[in-house]
């Protein structure tokens, strides 16, 4: 069994490497970045220095050119700014987030689904994602909903002769929980980045800063990044 993590080099994802790793070794297991024009392309390097924590393959694409046309929030060409309020309090206002990429995590599945059908040819093969119960919770991301997520494994599994499919250690969890399953596994997190500015540090404000704070904090625990 091969297997390949969509790795953006925040939490969720890196604990995804974590688990990937204990489960297959380092040498069944490789990393997927993408770059898809999104105002906090830091995350990359970190992904790179995360991969190679683990000593695993790191393959980058790049899909800024189909996301090219979409204004969110999340775009470095965009000129939205930021709400410095959480996922609920946006909702109220509306339905999709600022920070909503159009069908990101269909595209990225769809990107690593091609990519490791041909580099583990034969072989079954679990793609990872980091998705989680508060990133689908108001719906603030549709594309990390269990309902989205099953429709993606299917079609990924059926165009794939049944040799590839999804997997979401943390559907239904809290991001609560993905940080003390990371804690236990000595997942990397002082080689993270969450934050969706552009800053040499997390502003601190920003909806992923404010969840990955309230993470730490749920479990006691001071983020390691924030003692650099």
């Amino acid at each position: 069994m091969k297997a390949a993590v969509l790795l953006s080099g925040g939490i969720d994802s890196t604990t995804c490497l974590a688990i990937a790793v204990k489960k297959f070794g380092r040498e069944n297991v490789v990393a997927v970045s993408i770059f898809y024009g999104q105002r906090h392309a830091r995350e990359l390097s970190c992904a790179k220095k995360i991969a190679a924590h683990y000593g695993v393959g790191h393959y980058e694409f790049d899909a800024a050119q189909i996301m090219s046309y979409s204004d969110s929030a999340l775009m470095n060409a965009s000129k939205k700014n930021l709400e410095p309020t959480t996922y609920g309090e946006q909702v109220k206002k509306n339905p999709r987030v600022s920070t909503y990429v159009p069908f990101r995590n269909g595209l990225m599945l769809s990107m690593a689904a091609s990519f490791v059908d041909g580099i583990f040819e034969g072989n079954d093969a679990e793609i990872f994602i980091g998705v989680h119960q508060d990133d689908s919770a108001v719906n603030a991301y549709a594309d990390c909903s269990e309902k989205f997520i099953r429709a993606m494994d299917e079609a990924i599994n059926v165009g794939t002769y049944g040799k590839i499919k999804i997997v979401t250690p943390f559907l239904g969890m809290t991001k609560a929980d993905v940080v003390r399953i990371g804690l236990e596994l000595n997942a990397p997190y002082n080689l993270t980045w969450s934050c969706y500015e552009r800053g040499e540090v997390p502003c601190g404000k920003c909806a992923t800063c404010r969840d990955r704070a309230a993470a730490f904090a749920a479990n006691g625990v001071e983020d390691p990044a924030l003692k650099l």
